[in-house]
């Protein structure tokens, strides 16, 4: 018998049944792709650095990271942040630079449409 993989954090697994509600209610892919994301064993989740973040967004950007959010690098633009986690470190810079770290529930409350949300990772 194969092992089950995929999270076993509670918090990630209702994450995943919420995106995926959000995504069949409101018929927007974009949801549905994340919680595929997150739910991926935690060998192949993404881990993102704050300097890509800068470097593939401009100013008032709105991003989704379906894992980790990391404090390497610099970031000098506003930026909204959804991720299900952050390092202290990443929460600051963000923070420092005038932007906003969110986790997923709140993005999907406040744009449940998904328009202008780019998926990092």
């Amino acid at each position: 018998m194969s092992k089950l993989t995929g999270p076993t954090n509670s918090v990630l697994k209702d994450t995943i049944v919420f995106l995926e509600k959000q995504s069949k209610e409101n018929k927007v892919p974009v949801w549905k792709t994340v919680a595929d994301k997150i739910s991926a064993p935690r060998r192949n989740r993404v881990e993102v650095n704050i300097d890509k973040i800068s470097k593939y967004t401009s100013k008032k950007d709105t991003v989704v990271v379906p894992g980790k959010v990391l404090g390497h690098g610099h970031i000098d633009h506003e930026v909204t942040v959804a991720a299900p986690m952050f390092s202290k470190t990443a929460i600051e810079k963000i923070a420092a630079a005038g932007g906003k770290t969110l986790v997923i529930e709140e993005l999907v409350s406040k744009n449940p449409s998904g328009k202008g949300v780019r998926i990092m990772g």
